[in-house]
């Protein structure tokens, strides 16, 4: 690996020495055509184009280090880790209306483990996209779905050190398929995209069995005071200080065909395959440093039991993780680039699950100081979470956590 690193970088840096003056990098405005980039980064990285103009090739890399204390019903531990290290390609080849997007990653937590069984986890977006006008924007590869606003955000671009725990359970992931997306953004006034997408339904890098069953994706966004700043739903947080109000509202319908993983897209395998609907709702106020986000999202099995049995042991099962759950977050970023961050999550399992899983609360409270925007930030989170289970017991913990993100 250190060698084929070694052998890019150089190549890069002997094609950047002879690139012409006049050729053209992509900028800000044209990456946000193509709405499904993996993230938001206020740096350019490193970038080539062919003295022909054909080729084209911006290399960036993002990392997290982050240090977290758990506390558990007054047990303690300690945990170091990179949470996560990417390397992301992007670019055009022949035309620029052809587009690429390529990333990468590294870190244990990204990778996950590796079983005899288990698919490797490296690649984690691999997109050839077409733009044949400022509207239309078709791809194909796999890449994140259209989901709720703060999935498809990067993990780089928000404000407290991870995504809410609803999120985590029930949101759509990467999954492998055709995006068609028509966008009429508007910087005065009212706007709106239409985003769908036809995919596999098992998630990033499934090769276990062959499909039998799609995923179908729509999401309507729209805009009904103008365009934020920069692409300002992309990343949390009014780092831009709009001068205006800003409003932002979206919402995704998602249908899973024989979905064979607990969390559609992601988590174990299903004993028995299940159709799964999602339905997520979501909004954005940003104005003069303020910033309010909201969103519900829901997960149910329409004619089929959340629970999976083993053909084999009957006494052994696994289910999908139905429910739904609410999130709610506001923030305000000093002019000096700090930014204090609250948040509250509800999370509440579907009745058929709630004997194997909790119902959740958290409680969360940040301050980011922003030294080069989204791209260059530490971040200090203190969260709480109360549990409460089937047979009425309770339970809860907390965790203080410092992270610093760095990336070009």
């Amino acid at each position: 690996m250190k060698n084929i690193l070694s052998i890019l970088l150089l190549s890069l840096s002997v094609a950047i020495g002879a690139q012409k003056k006049d050729t053209v990098i992509l900028d800000h405005n044209d990456e946000l055509k193509i709405e499904a980039l993996p993230y938001y980064n206020f740096g350019k990285g490193v970038g080539m184009t062919s003295p022909d103009s054909l080729f084209q090739m911006n290399l960036r890399f993002r990392m997290q280090n982050r240090l977290e204390v758990l506390n558990d019903e007054g047990s303690t531990s300690y945990d170091a880790m990179i949470r996560r290290l990417r390397l992301r390609f992007d670019g055009y080849v022949g035309d620029p209306r052809f587009v690429y997007v390529i990333q990468l990653s590294f870190s244990p937590k990204d990778v996950g483990p590796l079983e005899d069984d288990g698919d490797l986890n490296i690649i984690r977006d691999a997109m050839i996209f077409f733009n044949p006008n400022k509207n239309w924007n078709f791809g194909f590869g796999q890449t994140k779905l259209p989901g709720n606003r703060q999935r498809v955000n990067s993990s780089g671009a928000l404000q407290l050190t991870d995504r809410s725990i609803n999120n985590s359970n029930f949101n759509i992931d990467r999954d492998f398929g055709l995006h068609a997306y028509y966008l009429k953004p508007n910087t005065e006034g009212f706007g709106f995209n239409v985003k769908t997408a036809v995919s596999t339904g098992e998630g990033r890098n499934w090769t276990k069995t062959r499909d039998d069953g799609l995923a179908y994706t729509g999401r309507l966004e729209l805009y009904p005071l103008g365009s934020f700043k920069k692409g300002g739903e992309y990343f949390e947080g009014d780092l831009m200080r709009e001068e205006t109000p800003k409003l932002y509202l979206g919402a995704t319908y998602h249908y899973n065909q024989k979905a064979r993983r607990t969390a559609g897209q992601t988590g174990a395998t299903l004993y028995e395959q299940k159709d799964l609907s999602s339905l997520f709702v979501d909004a954005m106020v940003k104005y003069n440093g303020f910033s309010v986000m909201s969103s519900y999202m829901n997960r149910e099995t329409p004619n089929h039991s959340s629970v999976a049995i083993n053909p084999v042991d009957l006494s052994d099962f696994n289910y999908v993780h139905t429910g739904q759950g609410f999130d709610t977050q506001m923030s305000y970023t000093f002019p000096s680039n700090w930014e204090i961050i609250g948040r509250y999550s509800q999370l509440a399992p579907g009745n058929e699950i709630f004997p194997f899983m909790p119902k959740q609360k958290q409680y969360s409270f940040g301050v980011t100081k922003y030294i080069w925007e989204h791209a260059f930030k530490a971040q200090m989170e203190v969260s709480k979470n109360d549990f409460q289970y089937f047979d009425g017991t309770n339970k809860d913990n907390w965790y203080i956590r410092f992270q610093i993100e760095m990336g070009i």
